[in-house]
């Protein structure tokens, strides 16, 4: 989740009294953004990694994962649902898959040859169901398909809508300390409840 404004109000909220609900001031101080990335649990519907910083970067992600994993060592297989992004068919997240194996696997060089070769070599790579850890791509346009973007909205309706952050760092403390929050109190699988039929007559 990119581009998280760190919003200061520039006057208090109006409190609720019978009749009218709260309201917000509409101007702001803008202090910067930050950037979370997340990894939802699906089965237990807790947030196990979270990271918030300056950046997106592969690098970001490549450590991101690495701390997620930190957590499984032992998994024998580990499935990952991640959307189009450039940054999730990224040589870091090749190479973070290939270590993985038992069997050393020849990459080749990026954007010359092998597996490295493009982003849909890599993205074919990284899908492949016989490796310790598959990563599993919703198709284009189709984010929503991702449980994490559920959690997002979450997010925003609890606790980035109403707020105000006076610095990026208060922004990173209280987004971090929602996800605490949130995996104690509130965490559960989400019930996916679409049947199939079409969503057009």
């Amino acid at each position: 989740m990119t581009g998280i404004q760190a919003l200061e109000r520039t006057m208090p909220d109006i409190a609720m009294k019978p009749g009218r609900c709260t309201r917000i001031e509409f101007e702001y101080i803008r202090h910067g953004t930050q950037t979370l990335i997340a990894s939802f649990n699906v089965a237990t519907g807790q947030v196990d990694q979270a990271t918030v910083g300056d950046t997106r970067t592969e690098q970001d992600l490549e450590s991101h994962l690495r701390a997620l994993l930190a957590q499984v060592p032992d998994a024998s297989k580990i499935h990952l649902v991640m959307d189009c992004l450039n940054t999730h068919q990224s040589e870091s997240l090749v190479r973070l898959v290939a270590e993985r194996e038992e069997k050393p696997i020849h990459l080749g060089q990026k954007g010359k040859t092998g597996i490295l070769l493009s982003m849909a070599t890599r993205a074919a790579f990284l899908s492949d169901p016989s490796h310790r850890l598959v990563v599993h791509f919703t198709p284009k346009h189709c984010s929503w398909l991702n449980q994490i973007e559920l959690w997002f909205s979450i997010l925003v309706r609890k606790l980035l809508r109403r707020s105000s952050f006076t610095s990026q760092a208060q922004l990173k403390a209280k987004i971090l300390a929602f996800v605490d929050y949130f995996n104690r109190t509130m965490a559960k699988p989400f019930k996916w409840n679409y049947t199939g039929k079409p969503l057009v007559a």
